[in-house]
Parts: structure tokens; sequence; C-alpha cells
């Protein structure tokens, strides 16, 4: 006879196993690259030592709550197999390349050294070069915590990359970090965005305007020219639509083409 006890676990297990499945059925569904910043304010205004970070996220993990990952409040999974290749290397991994934005808010020159971030490099003027980033949108800014804005997706919603990952590097470029986890990126700094798994970067990247605290986990590959810096900043300065923290910037930012030639 089974007892009370036994029944009430049978029943927790049975419960564990079907969001686990759910988990499972949501992730092959969708994935976005998403920025939450939001908790860090909250954290810092407790006075403890906190990060926002860039990372994957689903609506199912959303739900669930589960804590020390990444992406506050919920665990990011881990993102699928590449669907392609990464570009096979045709750089000069000893030149220097820069990575030229025209777009509708102003030019953005950013400096990449190819012997530091040979990969980053490569795959961006491959993508580059077959205008994969002509007419997309910048789809997120943050103002609170870490300052960012976000772009690189094909989709201009977050959920979208080019089928295939690269590898993380230069990442001790910024120093060791500090109790808290983090180094700092400084303002005018260019970095790829990830899931929060290693080695995870596609071809969404985040301009830094504002100094922030992040952990040393994505690949920063570049600089912005003083220009660039600036129009960013001046995108920065208006906000997110709807006055939020944290999503689409009121001033619309559309990448207009993309060019990486040798510096």
């Amino acid at each position: 006879m089974v007892t009370s006890d036994q029944r009430r676990r049978q029943l927790a297990r049975e419960k564990f196993e079907r969001q686990q499945q759910r988990r499972a059925q949501s992730r092959k569904k969708k994935q976005r690259y998403t920025i939450v910043s939001a908790v860090l304010a909250v954290v810092l205004a407790a006075g403890a030592a906190a990060y926002a970070s860039i990372g994957l996220s689903d609506d199912d993990t959303k739900a669930d709550g589960a804590a020390g990952d990444s992406q506050s409040p919920s665990a990011a999974p881990t993102q699928s197999e590449s669907a392609s290749p990464e570009p096979a290397m045709s750089i000069d991994k000893k030149a220097k390349y820069s990575m030229e934005l025209t777009t509708n808010q102003g030019a953005v020159k950013i400096a990449m050294d190819a012997a530091k971030t040979p990969h980053t490099v490569n795959s961006f003027k491959s993508l580059a070069d077959k205008g994969y980033f002509n007419g997309t949108k910048c789809h997120r800014l943050t103002t609170e915590g870490i300052f960012v804005l976000q772009c690189g997706d094909p989709k201009g919603d977050g959920t979208g990359g080019p089928g295939y990952t690269i590898p993380d590097e230069n990442l001790t470029a910024l120093g060791k970090a500090g109790a808290d986890g983090t180094v700092t990126y400084p303002a005018g700094t260019v970095a790829m965005a990830n899931t929060g798994q290693p080695h995870s970067g596609g071809s969404q990247f985040f301009l830094v305007y504002k100094d922030s605290k992040l952990p040393p986990s994505y690949t920063p590959f570049g600089t912005m020219d003083a220009a660039g810096l600036k129009a960013v900043q001046s995108v920065a300065k208006d906000g997110v639509a709807g006055g939020a923290k944290d999503g689409a910037p009121k001033k619309a930012v559309t990448i207009e083409k993309a060019a990486v030639p040798k510096a």
C-alpha cells in the first residue's frame, strides 16, 4: 500500500518531470539575447554588490525564478548547437580593421584589433561583406545599472543570429575581476553579447556609452571613435520608449550600412 508521504513524493517527482519537458520544448521554440539590468538597481540600493548581464532567456525559465545565474531572475538555458559553421578565417591576423556603421543617428566607427580578436573580426567582416547588418535596428537600450545600446540582430527583436557561434576572445583585456566578480567596460567599448554560456557569441554586440560594470565574460573587440560615442550618448539621452529603463530606444537607431575594411 502506498503511503500518503510516498504519494506526495511521487506527485512532486511527476510535476518536476513535466516542468523539465516544458522547458525543453520552450527552448527549442524561442531563444532571446537580452540585457537585464533592473535587478542591479534594486541590489545596489540595498548596499550589496551585484551586476547586470547580457544573456539568453526564454519565457519558460523566466517563470521559474532560479537564483545565482547571469539572467536574473531566470536561469539562462544553453544555446542550441550552431546550424552552420563559423566562417573560414580570411582576414590578416596581423592587421587592424575598423567596423564602420552608417546609421540614421550618425556614423559610428569602431577600431578593431585582429591580433587580439581574430575570430570576432573575421566573423564581422564576413557578415558585413554579405550586407547582413544593413537595414537592421539596434533593438535595446539600457539606462540603469549598465549603459549600453545593443545591435546586430537581423530580426530587430533580440532573437536573431547568424546560425553559428564564435569563441570568446580577449577576456582579460579589461583587467582582473574585483570582489563583486565584475570589471569596468569603459565608455566607448564595443563587446559581444552572448547567451551566458562560454563561446556563444553570434552577431549581436553592444556599444557602451557610459562606464559599466559587468563580469569579464563578453569579448571586448573594439572601441568607438569620439563621434560615434557622442551619437550613441545622444540616443541614450532620449531614453527608452515608454519611459522604461530597459527596452527599445525612444530615438530609433537603424544601421543603414556596415563595412569592415582594413584600418
